[in-house]
């Protein structure tokens, strides 16, 4: 059901005062339209803009209906303009705009349309002024034999000419004056090679034509200026270009103003489809993938650029002041909204949006600008706008400077309805207000870089500008503005000198500065969080060296937010590989996204947010979040080739600290894959292989996609040895084979292993069918005889071969981590227990009733009450087993993360030590010692005990 038509009188809420009082009463002998509030609105129009009055009695006839019904009006004269023939077309355009500048404008004096709607009014005019005359002069040249190739039925798309509306046209945000900025194209891909060249010139021919048709003031007026001096390299290319040369230009030499520019553009007339896949192929130039804030130095020295041109730097004075390029104007506005869809729209799609208003909204939505900023440089956009179009109302004058003479400020407060000292306050009032946000956005040091140098580690400072991140002009520079709040943050560390050193280490090792530096003078709460992690982590910050990109992370707005888990991790990968159709690419784009959640995690643990064994459960649940997402990827790369998988395909079962969800910073990931081909003896493809080359294959890829150094680095190493046989097994086990082996032929230490088994991506019956499988061995080696004995023997050979690196050595040792480990898989052996946590599994050997089922901890079912556990773990052992297990893996994750390998604590530094012993719970690193000795020593009793055989 349509809306009810509501006509200008019943919206009116205000009226402009008469300026000249004479030429309002001349308006209404014109045109009385009845009514109070339109009596006024007309009187004062009038009395305010010589144009208005003017195009009020030209158009008396046409304007009465109209203020019944506003928008049918406007609708009305748009399908007058589809109706025009080409004799019509100069007249009949030129009459269009007449009436929709006069119905636009009272509407927007009388307060019955929104900001939006007048410039949505004037916008759509000028799209369909375009298509009807782009289509008129293409169908004329058509006609007439001078654009080869082309046909009558291409005359409704102007034959593949697409009209690109730039800036304020394409955002639906045209003024009342202005004109309008077009970029034509036309698609060559419609034109053979021979009838390229007169085609070529024909589309030259019809934009010359169309730019003319509308910019030429004639009796009748004129349409809208018209500028196509945005197009690739004006000073040299014709006025429409191929959109092949067109993407080249982009591709090559594009520059930042021109992304800016087309964040608004629009395919608004001609060959609006062929437009709008042309955008679509220019989206790696305008929207960068990584988090791009080297656009506001480039949107910064624009501004400067635009004021040094324009004369309009200097303290804010009203008479002459531009409310567009002047200082705290409409473009500044713009610009602030622009440059943080420039810097984040390539990873949030949610910010690519034309308007500036909607912009603003979109970026407070995601976290990026706060609300009230938002809200404050709405209405202070809106106000400046309707600034704008009074000022242009008054002669049809594209103008934006604010009057110079006492005369034109009474005229211009009259026509806003306000008295000139409270126009003037309240302008004055905005335009502060804008330049004090926006500055702060784009200069937020004052851009003076003076802050005095501390006076340590100069040696070191002296050699920087000799490092690659610092070679270019450019990145110098920016670096010169941030280096004395970085050298600030560092000289505030426990160890300066250590902290130096790190960071030192961090900027040699970084291949360019540019994005970084603008980063980080954008956001100085990385500088901070910079400076910790050197103080802390120097290994964490050599890894932000070579993947400096990680830290877009930190201010895409959800850093802090809660962890979400596998599943939705999951879900995340997948939709962000979706939209990457190469797969190489696909590859390449999960390790970004895989660093920027590995450096979330190590982030949270380095400040004390998460403790060790959250980090590894979030470590663990990242991999399996890659693995999971990547499976389906490599297996249709894979099926393209060789056809689908035989049979019901192939699962991939996590092992060791993976399958027991706990990682840490440098854990490499243990695999099975397992497959049931299902009597299908082949793939059915391109190239068919043989079911178990298909799989084994199969599995290699999955390797390569998870191991091969790419320009993103690698995601995970892996290893494969645990699989039926270990290295001379086949990469890919059968189902049947998996459970013959498991059955009939494993060893103990793999069937430990089992204990921590767990499917992580494929098939889901498969993944359920391989855990009965490992359930049911469980339960029947449980009841092996000699299993104590094969522990035993174990335990030694490992004490043997992985003796302690060092008193600090927190994975190997008598009961050490991995002892701790060996002893959880036992018990949960020994009960045929399906838990996989090493709690859990401590927590099974419980000797009150039911308490296996108690600590499960919701990895599985069954207990102590399933297998052959003849004598559960005393409560003293299970304690011993636990502070052991606590104390090691926190020292075991710190190590990771702080050095990714051995733990020597006087090589780590004030920050280093202190985060060991916080992760630990320990005031020193002597006591820290001491409670490895005991730890380890009560663990390693109970482990004996555990196994001694029951009475």
């Amino acid at each position: 059901m349509p809306p009810p038509i509501r006509s200008l009188a019943a919206r009116q809420t205000r009226a402009p005062r008469p300026f000249d009082a004479d030429r309002g009463r001349e308006a209404l002998d014109c045109f009385d339209p009845g009514g109070e509030g339109l009596r006024d609105l007309i009187a004062g129009t009038a009395g305010c803009s010589p144009y208005l009055a003017g195009l009020i009695a030209r158009e008396a006839e046409w304007l009465g209906p109209a203020l019944d019904d506003p928008e049918g009006a406007v609708d009305g004269v748009l399908a007058g303009i589809e109706a025009l023939d080409l004799g019509e077309l100069d007249a009949g355009l030129r009459q269009a705009k007449r009436r929709v500048a006069l119905i636009a404008a009272l509407a927007d004096l009388s307060g019955a349309w929104p900001l939006e709607e007048v410039t949505g009014a004037l916008t759509r005019l000028a799209d369909t002024a375009l298509h009807r005359a782009a289509t008129l002069l293409v169908g004329q040249r058509i006609a007439r034999g001078r654009m080869p190739g082309l046909g009558e039925e291409d005359v409704a798309d102007a034959g593949g000419l697409a009209i690109f509306a730039m800036g304020k046209m394409g955002a639906f945000e045209l003024n009342y004056s202005s004109d309008i900025d077009l970029i034509c194209l036309f698609d060559e891909s419609r034109i053979s090679r021979e009838d390229y060249p007169e085609t070529r010139a024909g589309f030259v021919a019809v934009v010359r034509k169309l730019a003319q048709t509308m910019s030429d003031v004639t009796a009748e007026g004129y349409v809208f200026r018209t500028d196509l001096r945005l197009r690739p390299d004006a000073s040299v290319t014709p006025v429409a270009m191929a959109m092949a040369g067109a993407e080249t230009y982009y591709e090559s030499v594009g520059r930042t103003w021109e992304r800016a520019a087309w964040i608004k553009a629009r395919s608004a007339a001609g060959a609006v489809a062929a437009g709008e896949r042309f955008q679509d192929t220019l989206t790696p130039f305008v929207w960068r993938r990584h988090l791009d804030f080297a656009a506001i130095q480039d949107a910064h020295d624009m501004r400067l650029r635009i004021r040094d041109h324009k004369g309009l730097g200097g303290p804010l004075s009203l008479p002459g002041h531009d409310m567009k390029l002047g200082r705290g104007g409409i473009r500044e506005i713009e610009f602030f909204a622009q440059t943080r869809q420039l810097i984040a729209g390539g990873r949030d799609r949610s910010l690519r949006v034309r308007g500036t208003v909607p912009a603003l909204d979109r970026l407070a939505a995601a976290g990026w600008i706060p609300a009230d900023v938002a809200g404050a440089l709405t209405g202070h956009y809106r106000f400046h706008r309707e600034i704008e179009h009074r000022l242009q109302m008054i002669a049809d004058t594209q103008t934006q400077e604010l009057p110079e003479t006492a005369e034109g400020w009474d005229r211009l407060a009259a026509f806003c309805g306000q008295e000139r000292a409270a126009l003037e306050a309240a302008l004055k009032d905005r335009l502060e207000a804008v330049h004090a946000t926006t500055e702060e956005f784009f200069a937020p040091n004052g851009g003076d870089g003076a802050a005095p140098r501390p006076a340590f580690g100069t040696e070191i400072v002296a050699r920087w500008p000799s490092y690659p991140a610092l070679r270019s002009p450019r990145a110098g520079e920016i670096f010169r503005r941030v280096e004395p709040e970085i050298l600030a943050r560092l000289e505030q560390a426990a160890r300066p000198e250590e902290a130096l050193a790190a960071f030192d280490a961090f900027l040699a090792g970084l291949p360019a500065g540019v994005q970084l530096f603008s980063l980080f003078e954008a956001n100085p709460n990385l500088i901070a969080l910079l400076a910790e992690i050197c103080a802390t982590a120097p290994a964490l910050a050599r890894y932000l060296s070579s993947n400096a990109r990680v830290l877009d992370a930190v201010i895409a707005g959800h850093f802090f937010a809660p962890w979400p888990g596998a599943a939705a991790l999951t879900e995340e990968l997948a939709r962000t590989l979706a939209l990457v159709p190469d797969y190489e690419a696909r590859l390449d784009r999960a390790r970004a996204w895989m660093k920027e959640w590995h450096f979330r995690t190590g982030v949270h643990q380095v400040r004390g947010l998460i403790p060790a064994t959250e980090a590894g459960a979030q470590y663990a649940d990242l991999a399996e979040a890659v693995i999971a997402a990547l499976w389906p990827v490599v297996g249709a790369e894979f099926a393209r080739r060789h056809g689908p998988a035989p049979g019901r395909g192939a699962m991939v079962l996590g092992m060791g600290s993976l399958g027991a969800g706990r990682l840490n910073a440098a854990s490499d990931l243990d695999l099975i894959v397992i497959y049931d081909a299902a009597g299908q003896e082949a793939s059915e493809g391109r190239r068919p292989l043989p079911a178990r080359t298909y799989f084994a294959r199969l599995t290699q890829s999955l390797v390569t996609a998870l191991s091969a150094p790419m320009a993103e680095g690698r995601l995970y190493e892996v290893d494969m040895r645990l699989r039926p046989s270990g290295r001379q097994g086949p990469v890919a086990t059968s189902l049947a084979g998996f459970e013959s082996y498991q059955r009939g032929e494993a060893w103990t230490w793999e069937h430990l292993a089992l204990t921590r088994a767990r499917g992580i991506a494929g098939d889901p019956g498969l993944c359920a069918e391989v855990e009965e499988i490992r359930r049911a061995v469980l339960i029947e080696k449980a009841k092996g005889a000699s299993l104590r004995e094969d522990v035993a023997a174990m335990r030694a050979r490992l004490r043997e071969a992985k003796p302690p690196q060092g008193r600090w050595d927190a994975k190997f040792g008598p009961g050490r981590l991995m002892e701790v480990e060996l002893a959880a898989q036992t018990v949960a052996l020994l009960a045929g227990a399906p838990v996989r946590d090493v709690p859990g599994q401590i927590a099974v050997g419980r000797t009150d009733p039911g308490s296996a089922r108690k600590g499960q901890g919701g990895t599985g079912q069954g207990g102590a009450e399933q297998g052959g556990m003849a004598q559960g773990l005393a409560a003293a052992d299970r304690a011993a087993l636990s502070r052991a297990d606590d104390l090691f893996w926190s020292l075991q994750s710190a190590a990771r993360l702080l050095t990714g390998g051995a733990l020597h604590p006087e090589e780590l530094g004030t920050g280093g030590c202190r985060f060991v012993l916080r992760s630990t719970g320990l005031d020193s690193t002597e006591a820290l010692g001491l409670a490895m000795e005991e730890a380890g020593a009560a663990a390693s009793a109970a482990f004996d005990r555990l196994l001694e055989s029951p009475p």
